[in-house]
């Protein structure tokens, strides 16, 4: 099973790119489940149809105790969908919601009954709280990849959470893999992103481009891999998960 835990500065499209290597990597057979660790709960929402799936929090709170069958959504694309969700606003701590999630996961042995061989974890990267790195030092993920562009404070995002992936990776918890690109097209973009990755000491492992197709995809729910499986940016999805699939699977 491989545990990837994809972090980014909130709208940077690191759900659309999720999203879109999920749909990729199931459209090659593998079982994939995404689970969004966003109090917005829109991780999933390219994959069902432009709507909302019920959260893990908010069914708890509902019923009070939940199955498995409602808190995991099978898209048209067959991605496993589960969102994590967050507290009623104003109340709670964020992340301490993704903990609850990802506890509730494990006591119905979610793991064990999909048998996923991939898990995409979609975190919000603007802090990196106990709740937010919950993915990094729970054991959950195996490697951390990092949406960015070109952006200061995208890069500032970028920045921290790699000093919280290293801090944790001292103690054998997950490793930082490195950035993606997704490009917003500012000036000096790659040069900006390329010399903050060496800073940082990791590799810049893809650069996706800014394309229309991706608002004309969501613009219908769907992911540009299910919408448009022919462009040229369903191929640049497809390439980065097949990256991220290289190199052995990690238990």
């Amino acid at each position: 099973m491989k545990k990837i835990a994809i972090y980014g500065k909130g709208g940077i499209g690191k759900s659309t790119t999720v999203s879109n290597m999920a749909a990729a990597m199931a459209a090659m057979g593998l079982t994939v489940l995404q689970i969004g660790c966003d109090p917005k709960a829109d991780s999933s929402r390219n994959l069902t149809g432009g709507k909302n799936i019920p959260t893990v929090l908010d069914t708890l709170r509902e019923k009070g105790d939940a199955e498995l069958e409602d808190l995991v959504v099978k898209s048209s694309s067959g991605v496993l969908c589960v969102e994590s969700g967050g507290p009623v606003p104003g109340v709670g701590c964020a992340g301490r919601g993704i903990i609850t999630a990802f506890e509730k996961l494990e006591e119905l042995e979610a793991y064990e009954v999909y048998c996923p061989d991939v898990v995409l974890y979609d975190v919000l990267g603007d802090v990196v709280c106990g709740g937010f790195a919950m993915p990094i030092r729970g054991g959950y993920a195996d490697e951390v990849c990092i949406v960015t562009s070109g952006e200061m404070m995208s890069l500032y995002a970028a920045s921290n959470i790699s000093s919280a992936v290293k801090s944790f990776g001292k103690r054998g918890y997950a490793s930082l893999r490195g950035l993606i690109l997704n490009a917003k097209n500012i000036s000096g973009e790659e040069e900006l992103v390329e010399k903050a990755s060496q800073e940082m000491g990791v590799p810049v492992l893809y650069r996706i481009p800014r394309h229309p197709l991706v608002q004309q995809a969501e613009a219908q729910g769907k992911t540009v891999v299910e919408a448009f499986p022919d462009s040229d940016m369903a191929a640049h999805y497809r390439a980065l998960a097949q990256l991220l699939l290289e190199g052995g699977e990690t238990n």
